[in-house]
């Protein structure tokens, strides 16, 4: 269910559901049957669902972002809409590879905004006194964002060559993290994965296990013959005849 609750969670804030509009109000009718088909499906098969921390905070998004804009004078609302986000955001952080993504994601995060605060000071001192594109803070933080972010815009551009170091250390660390997160998030969604060769059966392979379940039924056969041939000759029986036959 993560991707149908992913997609149910993000498409209603672009498509807003409105009275009127059929459209939203399909969109808003579908993706809220999402998250009631998955708290009915959790409630079923977990123990107590229903009275956790989780379960309640599901039926709350449930009841709260339900079709109300259907009703006459109610509209879905952006408040209502982004709750939907909190219901995405438990799912995600609930599994263990977003748990993996996001400890890998916040470390290159906090490695990125570094640079960036860093390199976009340095180059507004730099650039300031004789560019007038660096007129304040913001608008270096906006220059350094675009060229971490490899976008280029070319609204802002250093003049001076500390301003340049700069916007070279950015771009280089821009790359990297971009690299970085696009190998993550591939990670994530298992687009990375490939099928390993199966191999021969299971059947043609003989495991240990299967060889000493073979010599222990041989042993056993073994033993119950011997066991026959003792009683028959108890017995006073010629042998391979049977008592009482």
């Amino acid at each position: 269910m993560r991707l149908p609750i992913i997609v149910s969670a993000i498409l209603p804030l672009i498509v807003v559901p409105e009275a009127g509009d059929w459209v939203g109000i399909a969109v808003g009718i579908v993706t809220w049957l999402v998250f009631v088909v998955d708290y009915v499906v959790r409630r079923r098969r977990l123990v107590h669902y229903g009275r956790t921390g989780l379960g309640r905070f599901d039926l709350l998004i449930v009841l709260v972002t339900a079709p109300w804009f259907l009703l006459p004078g109610a509209h879905a609302g952006g408040f209502v809409v982004l709750l939907r986000l909190a219901r995405l955001a438990r799912v995600v952080v609930a599994s263990r590879g977003s748990r993996r993504l996001f400890d890998r994601i916040g470390r290159v995060a906090a490695v990125a905004a570094g640079v960036v605060l860093t390199g976009s000071l340095v180059a507004y001192y730099a650039e300031h006194p004789t560019n007038p594109e660096f007129a304040t803070v913001g608008d270096a933080l906006w220059w350094g964002i675009v060229t971490l972010t490899t976008v280029g815009y070319g609204d802002i551009v250093p003049k001076t060559a500390t301003g340049r170091w700069a916007a070279v250390m950015i771009m280089v660390t821009g790359i990297a993290v971009l690299g970085v997160l696009a190998g993550s998030l591939a990670s994530f969604f298992r687009l990375d994965e490939s099928k390993p060769d199966p191999g021969p059966p299971q059947s043609a392979v003989a495991t240990p296990d299967d060889a000493a379940l073979r010599a222990l039924t041989a042993e056993v056969a073994a033993l119950r013959r011997q066991v026959e041939t003792l009683a028959e000759h108890l017995a006073g029986l010629p042998p391979g005849q049977r008592p009482g036959s």
